[in-house]
C-alpha cells in the first residue's frame, strides 16, 4: 500500500510539475506552507525515482514490460495497422469530445448532470488523444500511412462517423440515466 501511495505521489508530482513537458512554471502566487510540503513531496519524488532508476529488479521488471510491447509492435509495423489504429483513435477523439461538449449540454438541459460520466468522458478523450499522437507518430516511423492522403483522410473520414455513431449511442445511454434517476426519485 504504501508504494502504492508513494507511486501515486510521484505520478501527481510529475504531472503537476509539468517535467518532461516544456512547460513554463506557474506565476508564484505560492504559499510558503504548501512550498515546504511541496518541496518535501518533490525530495521524496526525487529520491524514490532515483532508487527506481538505479535499482536492477526494477529495470527487469520494466524490460518485462516493455519487451512484449515492443516485439507486437514490430510484428504490427505495416500500413494497415496504421489505418486501423488512426481510425479507432479518430473515433474516440470525435465521439469524446462530442459527449463532452454537446453531450453534457443536452443532459444539462434536462437539468441533470453527472461528474462521474464527465471524469469518464474527460479520461476516455485524454487517452483517445495521446493515442492518435502516438500512432502518429510511430505510422509515420514505421509505415507509410502517412505518407498517402487518401489513407490518412479515408481513416479520418472512418473515425469521424464511427465516432458519430458511439456519440449518438452514449448519448441515448445517457439520457436513459437522466429519465431513470428522475423516475428512482420520484
Amino acid at each position: 500500500m504504501r508504494r502504492l501511495a508513494l507511486l501515486t505521489t510521484f505520478a501527481l508530482s510529475f504531472a503537476h510539475s509539468g517535467s518532461g513537458f516544456g512547460q513554463d512554471a506557474a506565476p508564484d502566487d505560492s504559499n510558503p506552507v504548501t512550498d515546504i510540503v511541496s518541496d518535501q513531496v518533490a525530495d521524496r519524488v526525487t529520491e524514490v525515482t532515483r532508487q527506481l532508476n538505479t535499482d536492477e529488479r526494477a529495470a527487469e521488471v520494466s524490460a518485462g514490460i516493455l519487451e512484449p510491447i515492443y516485439a507486437l509492435a514490430e510484428h504490427m509495423s505495416f500500413s494497415a495497422f496504421h489505418w486501423t489504429a488512426f481510425a479507432l483513435m479518430v473515433t474516440g477523439v470525435v465521439s469524446y469530445a462530442l459527449q463532452l461538449v454537446l453531450g453534457k449540454l443536452v443532459v444539462l438541459s434536462k437539468l441533470s448532470l453527472s461528474l462521474t460520466a464527465i471524469i469518464s468522458d474527460a479520461a476516455g478523450l485524454s487517452i483517445s488523444l495521446v493515442g492518435l499522437f502516438l500512432t502518429t507518430q510511430a505510422a509515420a516511423e514505421n509505415s507509410q500511412f502517412t505518407e498517402h492522403p487518401a489513407s490518412v483522410l479515408s481513416a479520418t473520414a472512418v473515425g469521424a462517423f464511427a465516432g458519430l455513431i458511439l456519440y449518438w449511442w452514449g448519448q441515448r445511454q445517457e439520457l436513459q440515466a437522466v429519465k431513470g434517476r428522475s423516475t428512482a426519485s420520484r
